[in-house]
């Protein structure tokens, strides 16, 4: 499929510059900045015939063969006629202009209008005025691309990289340094482990644009490490629209296959909720939260439950993706409303096979070995899973923008996702200690509800228009079901010389005396969170050397107020061997061993709860922020910002179990900024920033509860001694904008944190690996980024070659960690040496991150081509520790998207691409000799190998 779309796209590129009529076209600059200038016209003098300049300044004007007169014209500019203009067919001629401003001067004026957002001008434009160092993309590049989420659109910027393919990593800093906020309020997180906001549930098409603020100001939220992400949603129109959008997709790993895993669905399975035939049973779902089930009440419910834990085998169908897009804007009186309403659709199959390896270490061995020295691994486990993920989601966008005058403006803005995976893992295990191999299966069904909803309004007051009030209220909820969570285990010896298939032995679930949370359990969890915010600034501005806008004093008070509530709760059953079970019903295969017949707690299974009480917990958090800010426009290049925050925070938890004490952190933070820009001209600028900002703990990483995650095969406990950490920013850019949406800057930051938390392995003398949070001593994070935004326009006279635009960034970044020598992580548990970790990087970051985009753009012919490419260095995926587990280390991967787009007529858009061509395996391994890198001597021993493979896409969008 891959051969057939490459050229495909090769034969449609052959051909673009043949497909041209005979046309006019150039570039429009101002003599003074050689920047475009937007909004001139390009007629043939004394007739109707005329081209608008785009935001780059180019034009285009397709023209019969002749000779004609050109007049370029632009309010407050002096036309500019050419004569003698010959236009041949089928040939395009260049005319560039130059033009300079009148004589005549224009007094300050004052536009009241609908600012459009979403473009790439308005970008740029946004970048350039900003007070903090900051990057973005704008929804002119993410329609561009083949994008089809948030976490596909944000690690097209610099610095920026994803992780497990949701949540993203900024300047080298894992998720929980990076605060997400969708349309200026705080977002919900509907994971039960991580800290993140989730970006693959917010749909491509509906965002306007995202910014990544990465030095820190009065009036950005003081939690953040890498930085500050702003998403929005779109919200205002010009004019009514109504699109339709749908797609097929093809995964080469398994569309068509007839071997891929699938669950029985219940019926409303595809709208991305379970009906309720997952559920707890009815008698068990009232218990209260301290009370575990009766052998009475577990028996009760024997017909109840769902005797399903093997999967079958379908073929895998291709993807269907799907969005309908209402834009509208009318008038109430003098009151002018937009509406922006997005529905978006997608049902997915993914399935592929992973090879993972788990190592130990003999300690006998090694307690004779000199003090330092490490014994040789030894491969201990070797596994394949096979997994197959089916997702729904749903998602609504219904945005209105009210605006009651032209000084006074309401926003009301509402987002739902409804998102739920039903995933299948076929574990193949073989343990070569024990020489017994294991044919394992897991079913996992999540939910996840999502709505946020703010109310916001800006003002504009006195006859001056000097003072500016803005002001939001928000809520957000989140709901996460986890229903009927199946595992099992079944297992047989090993015969050495016997291939898997055809070792004649059967193999037999294996049935323990005693509760497990990994083997032969259902497990039930929801979480539910509720969040309630309030924010307000006040502006008010001054004269400065005049009375220009441009150069005006500017002085801010706000505040910011958050109440955030989490219950969250867990149970899990276990399938063990009564008092005198009946031999024949080990013997029974996994389609039938668990079904209400053999619930006998005699002589057959019994179904037994070993839930413990810190399997539930409920967290409270109140944030409250007041800042001070000013801006000091100094001169016409100098400007100053900055100001302080106060934040006090106060973090609760409580455990189900009664005996914990309740974890409790109540602090107050002042948190000072400070940001300059000198500008050199126009078009250069240098900016500075230096910011404190600190992270906290999440209510899961105090949470003495611990989870077992099958896809990596470990377990996840909190840490309820976790502090909140320090950090210490500050940056330095350089910034040259050769035209209106171009871009090249070039800029350095450092990072120190004092208290930085990461995610690490816990050291346990047993054979299963645990994950826990720790707080570091200390460490820092220094890095270079790079990024080009440049159009071909001026530099070649070729109309074909002017249509191409590249988009570039390179970031640089290092960073050291420093743990305490005495931290426990040091020790090994059963030969009690003492060893020191060497410096390593921070879990996450990579020492480089490149992306690359090359794009053209025919409006005239309605064609759009793009290739992107990205790659990220090697980092670490897990930490480990001086005893059972080394650190895990992700390997580079190579990637590149290819899209090509046609309009057709006025109404139709075709769309065809491919999604990660090369299809690189991803490599995670061991770093077993500690030095933080992966060399020969790792060779072959991986943590997981897998391929996702290919993705080709072929839609259509109609315009109505």
């Amino acid at each position: 499929m891959r051969y057939y779309l490459l050229g495909f796209l090769w034969l449609f590129v052959s051909g673009l510059a043949l497909a041209q009529p005979g046309t006019l076209a150039g570039k429009v600059t101002d003599k003074k900045t050689s920047e475009g200038v937007i909004g001139a016209t390009v007629l043939v003098t004394g007739t109707t015939l005329a081209a608008p300049v785009n935001v780059d300044g180019s034009y285009s004007l397709p023209l019969e063969a002749g000779t004609y007169n050109i007049t370029m014209t632009y309010v407050g500019y002096k036309p500019l006629t050419f004569a003698g203009i010959i236009i041949k067919s089928g040939e395009t001629t260049t005319l560039n202009g130059t033009m300079e401003e009148s004589a005549t001067s224009l007094t300050e004026v004052t536009v009241t209008g609908v600012k459009q957002t979403g473009s790439e001008v308005a970008m740029i434009q946004d970048l350039k005025k900003s007070e903090v160092v900051v990057s973005g993309m704008s929804n002119d590049q993410i329609v561009r691309t083949l994008d089809r989420d948030a976490a596909e659109v944000v690690k097209r910027i610099p610095g920026v990289t994803v992780q497990n393919n949701n949540f993203i990593v900024i300047r080298g800093l894992a998720e929980r340094y990076n605060t997400v906020l969708l349309n200026d309020a705080l977002t919900p997180s509907a994971e039960v482990d991580t800290r993140s906001f989730s970006f693959d549930i917010l749909p491509s098409s509906v965002i306007d644009r995202v910014l990544i603020f990465k030095s820190g100001a009065p009036e950005l939220p003081g939690e953040f490490g890498g930085g500050v992400v702003k998403v929005y949603t779109k919200n205002s129109v010009l004019e009514n629209t109504t699109t339709f959008t749908i797609s097929g997709w093809n995964r080469s790993t398994n569309t068509f296959n007839s071997g891929y895993l699938s669950t029985d669905h219940s019926p409303t399975d595809f709208l991305g909720f379970d009906n309720g035939q997952r559920k707890l049973p009815g008698s068990l779902a009232g218990l209260a939260p301290a009370i575990k089930a009766t052998p009475e009440q577990l028996s009760a419910i024997r017909n109840d439950l769902r005797n399903e834990f093997l999967p079958k085998s379908i073929t895998s169908r291709p993807d269907l993706r799907m969005s309908l897009g209402i834009n509208r804007k009318f008038e109430i009186g003098h009151v002018y409303v937009s509406n922006v309403t997005s529905v978006s659709y997608s049902n997915t199959q993914e399935q592929y096979d992973s090879r993972r390896q788990r190592y130990a270490y003999d300690y006998a061995k090694e307690s004779l070995l000199p003090a330092g020295q490490r014994a040789e691994p030894v491969l201990n486990i070797d596994y394949v899973d096979t997994r197959s993920i089916s997702a729904v989601r749903l998602g609504v966008i219904h945005n209105y923008q009210v605006r009651l005058n032209d000084r006074n403006r309401i926003e009301f803005r509402n987002f739902f996702n409804q998102y739920a995976t039903d995933e299948v893992v076929n574990r193949h295990l073989v343990n070569f200690p024990d020489e017994r191999e294991r044919n394992d299966y897991s079913l996992h069904y999540q939910s996840r509800s999502i709505y946020s909803g703010q109310l916001s309004g800006s003002h504009e007051a006195g006859p001056a228009r000097r003072t500016f009030l803005t002001w939001a209220t928000g809520y957000n909820y989140v709901n996460r079901n986890e229903p009927d969570y199946r595992l099992n285990k079944q297992d047989r010896e090993l015969v050495p010389g016997k291939l898997s298939d055809t070792n004649p032995v059967p193999f037999q679930v294996s049935i323990n005396n005693g509760g497990v949370a990994n083997s032969d359990a259902r497990f039930f969890s929801t979480l539910k969170e509720n969040t309630y915010m309030a924010s307000g600034q006040i502006e008010r501005r001054f004269n400065g050397r005049d009375t220009l806008g441009v150069n005006q004093i500017k002085l801010r008070l706000g505040f910011y107020a958050e109440e955030k509530k989490r219950d969250y709760d867990s149970r899990y059953f276990n399938y063990v061997a009564g008092r005198n079970i009946n031999p024949s019903i080990r013997e029974q295969p996994l389609s039938t061993i668990f079904s209400a017949a053999n619930l006998d707690p005699v002589k057959g299974l019994t179904l037994l709860e070993g839930t413990n009480p810190e399997d539930r917990y409920t967290g409270n958090n109140r944030l409250i922020a007041g800042y001070l800010g000013t801006v000091l426009p100094f001169s016409d290049k100098f400007n100053l910002s900055g100001g302080v925050r106060v934040e006090y925070n106060r973090k609760k938890l409580v455990s189900g179990r009664t005996t914990d004490e309740p974890y409790s952190e109540e602090r107050t933070f002042v948190l000072p900024s400070l940001n300059a820009t000198y500008n050199f001209n126009d078009r250069s600028l240098l900016r500075a920033g230096g910011s404190i900002s600190v992270n906290r703990p999440e209510f899961r990483e105090i949470a003495q509860y611990t989870y077992y995650d099958v896809n990596n095969d470990f377990f996840i406990e909190g840490n309820k001694d976790l502090v909140t950490a320090r950090i210490y920013n500050a940056d330095l850019r350089y910034e040259f904008y050769p035209t209106r949406s171009e871009l090249i800057s070039v800029g350095v930051f450092y990072k120190y944190f004092t208290n930085a938390i990461e995610q690490v392995t816990s050291s346990k003398p047993s054979a299963e690996l645990y994950l826990t949070y720790q707080n570091a001593k200390q460490a820092y994070d220094v890095g270079a980024e790079l990024e080009v935004r440049k159009s071909l326009v001026g530099l070649t006279e070729s109309a074909f070659l002017q249509r191409f635009s590249l988009v570039a960034n390179l970031s640089l970044i290092h960073s050291r960690v420093e743990l305490d020598s005495l931290n426990p992580n040091n020790r090994n548990p059963v030969t009690k040496k003492q060893f020191a970790l060497p410096p390593r990087a921070l879990q996450g970051q990579s020492p480089y991150v490149v992306n690359l985009g090359l794009f053209y753009q025919d409006t005239e012919a309605k064609w759009q081509v793009s290739a992107q490419y990205n790659v990220i260095g090697p980092r670490i995926t897990f930490v480990g520790d001086v005893f059972q587990n080394p650190s895990i280390i992700e390997l580079p991967r190579h990637t590149v998207d290819v899209a090509v787009t046609k309009g057709i007529g006025s109404h139709v858009e075709v769309r065809a691409g491919v999604q990660n061509l090369l299809n690189q395996e991803v490599r995670q391994y061991y770093d077993f000799d500690r030095n933080g890198a992966i060399n020969g001597t790792e060779d072959g021993k991986s943590f997981a190998r897998y391929k996702r493979g290919v993705y080709s896409t072929l839609g259509v969008t109609y315009h109505f």
